[in-house]
C-alpha cells in the first residue's frame, strides 16, 4: 500500500496531483483544510490536505524496442562512435553535478543550514540575481514546504518551478495597471541618470496614442537647461504643452493653466538622492495638491543597496508605485522583488531602450517571476 500527502490551494488541484501520481484508483483516506502562514507573514492562505492511497497493481514487463534495436546495430557491426562520445559527455556532466552536490552538502553542514544540496543550488541563483539573503532563503522554505507534496526534498527542476510559484503569488498582491488616469498630477521623482524624462514622454506617448488622453508636461528641472530642451522636443513630437516651473509658485499657476488637460506629467530635477535639502525641495513643490501621484524612477543597473536606500531616501514623499529602467541592460532582476515585497509597492512600468513611444513595457506577476527565477530547462 503506497500512502501519501498532498498538499494544494483547492481540492480540484489536489485531486489532479493525485490523479497524475497515483492514477484514478487511488482512494481518498482523509481531507481537512490547513492554514499556511504566507510569504514573509505578508498574507495567510487556507490550503487543502489529503491523504492518499494506492495499492499497486502488478504490471506486465514490456519489451524495450530501443534495446532490441540497439543489439541489432551492435551485432550488425553498426558504428555507433557518435553516441558513444555522447553517451560519455553526459555521464562527464552527471559527475560534475554530483561533485557540486557533495560541495553543497559539506557547505551546509559547516554552516548549518538545512538546505539539500539543490535547495542550496537554487539559493545560490536567487543571491547571484541580487536577491536580499533573507528573502531569498525564506522564498526557498516556503517553496519547499508547500509544493513538496509529501516528497521532500524537490528535485531542482520542481524546486524552480516552486520558486516561480511563490514569487508569483506575492508579487500578484502588488499588481500594476499603470498610469490609468486615476490621478490629475502624475509627477516622476528619483536620482541622476535613471531616464526619467525619456520615461515620460514613453508613457506619455502611451496614452496619448492608445488611450486618447489629454497630456501636459510641466519641467521643475531648471538646473540643467538640456533637461528642458529634451523635454521640449518630445513635447513637440506628441503636440502637447509644456510649462517650465522655477519655484512653487510657477508650479501652481502652471497646474491651474493646465487644468483642462486629462493628465499633467511632472518631470522633477535629478539631484544626489542622498541631500536632505533635495527631497525636502520636492515636498514644498508638491504642496497641497490631492489629486496628485508620485512615480519613483529606479533603474535595475543601479547596486541592490543604493536602489533600497534611494527608495528609502524618497519614501518621505508619498509614493503611488515605482517605474524600473534599463531592463534590457542587466541580467540580474533581484532588485525588483526586493522592492516590491519588502517595500510593499507595485511596479507600474518597466523600460527596455530608448525608443519612443516603445521601449516601455507592464510585465505580469507570472513574467517577473520567470526573470527571477529563470526559466526552466525542458
Amino acid at each position: 500500500m503506497k500512502v501519501k500527502k498532498y498538499v494544494a490551494k483547492t481540492m480540484p488541484e489536489v485531486m489532479n496531483v493525485i490523479r497524475k501520481e497515483l492514477g484514478s484508483e487511488a482512494v481518498i483516506l482523509q481531507s481537512k483544510e490547513v492554514k499556511r502562514k504566507g510569504l514573509l507573514g505578508i498574507f495567510n492562505k487556507t490550503n487543502i490536505e489529503v491523504i492518499a492511497a494506492l495499492d499497486p497493481q502488478p504490471v506486465k514487463p514490456k519489451v524495450n524496442e530501443e534495446i532490441i534495436d540497439n543489439k541489432q546495430k551492435i551485432t550488425n557491426n553498426t558504428p555507433v562512435i557518435s553516441d558513444v562520445k555522447s553517451e560519455k559527455k553526459e555521464q562527464a556532466i552527471l559527475a560534475e553535478i554530483k561533485q557540486l552536490k557533495k560541495i553543497l552538502e559539506l557547505q551546509s553542514e559547516k554552516s548549518g543550514n538545512t538546505f539539500s544540496p539543490d535547495e542550496e543550488l537554487m539559493l545560490h541563483h536567487l543571491l547571484e540575481q541580487d536577491v536580499e539573503p533573507v528573502l531569498a532563503e525564506e522564498i526557498i522554505r516556503t517553496a519547499a514546504n508547500e509544493f513538496s507534496y509529501g516528497k521532500t526534498p524537490l528535485a531542482f527542476q520542481e524546486l524552480q518551478q516552486a520558486v516561480q510559484a511563490v514569487i508569483k503569488e506575492g508579487l500578484e498582491e502588488y499588481a500594476s495597471k499603470g498610469i490609468t488616469g486615476k490621478h490629475k498630477i502624475v509627477q516622476f521623482v528619483g536620482p541622476t541618470g535613471v531616464g526619467k524624462t525619456t520615461t515620460i514622454a514613453k508613457v506619455a506617448a502611451k496614452l496619448i496614442l492608445q488611450d486618447k488622453k489629454k497630456v501636459a508636461f510641466i519641467t521643475t528641472d531648471t538646473y540643467r537647461i538640456a533637461a528642458i530642451e529634451q523635454l521640449k522636443t518630445y513635447a513637440r513630437i506628441l503636440n502637447v504643452p509644456v510649462e517650465v516651473a522655477y519655484n512653487v509658485q510657477d508650479y501652481q499657476a502652471a497646474v491651474q493653466k493646465l487644468d483642462a488637460y486629462d493628465l499633467i506629467f511632472v518631470d522633477t530635477a535629478g539631484r544626489n538622492f542622498r541631500d536632505a535639502k533635495y527631497i525636502n525641495e520636492l515636498k514644498s513643490m508638491m504642496g497641497d495638491f490631492e489629486n496628485l501621484a508620485t512615480y519613483l524612477v529606479l533603474s535595475l543597473t543601479a547596486k541592490p543597496k543604493d536602489i533600497v536606500d534611494i527608495y528609502d531616501q524618497f519614501y518621505q514623499i508619498p509614493l503611488t508605485e515605482v517605474i524600473f529602467t534599463k531592463l534590457d541592460e542587466t541580467t540580474q532582476y533581484g532588485s525588483l522583488l526586493n522592492i516590491v515585497l519588502k517595500k510593499q509597492i507595485g511596479i507600474a512600468y518597466f523600460t527596455n531602450g530608448q525608443d519612443v513611444p516603445d521601449n516601455l513595457l507592464q510585465l505580469t506577476a507570472s513574467e517577473m517571476s520567470k526573470l527571477v527565477a529563470g526559466e526552466q530547462n525542458e
